[in-house]
Formats: structure tokens, C-alpha cells, sequence
């Protein structure tokens, strides 16, 4: 089996992850004793989706190109599952929060389902990526990436559930939900922030100039503004609940326009 018959089946694995989830919590709701063993199932999905990246990058070894995998599309697909999962887990066992889960894998498993569309096949670094900072930049805008996510499945919960009379049975309170959006973009945007300042120490390397307002530069800079009104508005001029969730939502939709988006614009970065 290759690594990529091995996403293949982690793929279906969030699948079936996200129905058990959904079908435990239409059950018993919050509180549900099920849930426990779609939580089990998801670990252990996502530790299948661990060993796959791990195997591919000895896979690349192999061909005698090694590299990490995170080079390509298909490879930035895989990474971006697997860092939302990873948040995922953080807030269900941070704050006991399954309703992120139940929302959030769907998002997981069509991130990896998108990898069915592209060439999942192991090939040589061009010399642009025969850096050092790439490990170092795509690992950390990822990770950001990952936390705006666990942010916007909250806010997302938060907003639809504003105003419900039965939203007790099934949700989390408002606070803890408001709570997890805030925490979520607490942890983002550092990341994403040092996810850019490699970025430039990696343009700098490979094309003689730390920017150069690419498509991707210059969305990723748009992404950061978003976050960091976001910060502002919470922290200085106390905004909180549903106003801060559309701030979310804004910029977490701008996050997939920094990935999708740009990828069919011509720029630097179009070899993603």
C-alpha cells in the first residue's frame, strides 16, 4: 500500500468518523456516552492520518528524492486535514466541546477529499522549495490556518444558534462558545504571523526579495488584517459574542481565498 491509497482510506475514515459523530449526538445530544467512542475513533483516524504523512516522507527517501511532503498541492491537502483535525481535538478535550467536532469533520473530510482531484504522485523539489523555510513556513501557516478554523466552526455554531430556546440541550453555553472563537484566533494568528515572516526570509532566499506582492503575499497580509481587527476589537474595544463570530467567519473566508483562491492567479507561489 502507498502513502496515497493510505490518505485514500483516512479520507473515508473522517467520513465515517463524522457520521458516528453526528449520529451520537442526534441520539443523546451533549451528553451522550457514544460520543466517547466516536471521540476514540477520531484519535485514532487521525493517528492513521499521522503515519500516512510520515510514510510518504520515507516513501520520498526511497525514490531518492526525499523531502518532506509538503511540497505540492496534494501534499498542502493532506497537512491542511491534518492540522484542522488537530485543532479539532484541542477544543473537544480543552474545552469538552463535541458539537466543534460534529461540525468541524465534515470540513476534514472534504479537505482530504479534494485530494482525489489532484496528482498525488511524489516528485522532485523544484529549486524554489530547496529551502530549509519551507518546513519552517508551510508547518506554521498551517497551524494558523488550523486554529482560524476550530474558530470558525465556533463562530459558525455561535450565530446559527443566537436566539434558539433549545440550543441548551445540544450546545454549549454562548460564553464557552465565544470563548473558543477568541482562543482559537489567540493561537492563529501568532502562527500566522511568523508563517509570513518565513515566508519572506524564504522569498529572500530563493528570489532575491523578501516581498514582492504575489497574489498569495498579498492575501496572506489581507488574512492577517482580518485577525488582527479581530484582536483589536476584542481586546480594546470589547466586542465579544455575535460581532466578533462575523469577524471569524470574514476571515476565515479569506483564509480559503489565501489557499484556493490565489492558486489560479499567476504569481510566484502558482506551483501550489
Amino acid at each position: 500500500m502507498t502513502s496515497t491509497e493510505l490518505n485514500t482510506l483516512v479520507a473515508f475514515g473522517y467520513m465515517a468518523t463524522a457520521v458516528v459523530y453526528l449520529v451520537a449526538y442526534i441520539v443523546g445530544g451533549a451528553k451522550s456516552r457514544f460520543l466517547i467512542i466516536a471521540a476514540v475513533l477520531f484519535i485514532t483516524i487521525w493517528g492513521l492520518h499521522t503515519g500516512a504523512i510520515a510514510f510518504r516522507w520515507i516513501e520520498s527517501y526511497q525514490l531518492g528524492i526525499g523531502h518532506a511532503p509538503l511540497s505540492n498541492l496534494y501534499e498542502s491537502l493532506v497537512f491542511f486535514a491534518w492540522a484542522m483535525a488537530l485543532a479539532l481535538l484541542v477544543v473537544r478535550f480543552r474545552f469538552g466541546a463535541d458539537i466543534i467536532v460534529v461540525f468541524g469533520l465534515p470540513l476534514v473530510f472534504l479537505v482530504m477529499a479534494s485530494t482525489f482531484l489532484v496528482d498525488g504522485n511524489i516528485k522532485p523539489l523544484i529549486p524554489a522549495l530547496q529551502s530549509n523555510w519551507l518546513v519552517a513556513h508551510v508547518i506554521t501557516c498551517f497551524l494558523g490556518y488550523a486554529g482560524f478554523t476550530s474558530s470558525f466552526v465556533a463562530a459558525v455554531i455561535l450565530l446559527l444558534a443566537k436566539g434558539s430556546q433549545s440550543a441548551a440541550t445540544y450546545l454549549p453555553r454562548m460564553d464557552i462558545l465565544d470563548d473558543i472563537v477568541y482562543r482559537s484566533v489567540l493561537v492563529g494568528f501568532p502562527l500566522l504571523t511568523l508563517g509570513i515572516v518565513t515566508g519572506a526570509a524564504w522569498a529572500d532566499y530563493a528570489w532575491g526579495t523578501y516581498w514582492s506582492w504575489d497574489p498569495k503575499e498579498t492575501w496572506s497580509l489581507i488574512t492577517w488584517l482580518v485577525y488582527a481587527a479581530f484582536l483589536h476589537a476584542r481586546v480594546t474595544r470589547g466586542w465579544s459574542g455575535g460581532r466578533t463570530a462575523v469577524l471569524s467567519v470574514v476571515g476565515f473566508m479569506a483564509v480559503l481565498f489565501t489557499y484556493f483562491g490565489v492558486n489560479y492567479l499567476p504569481g510566484l507561489h502558482s506551483y501550489f
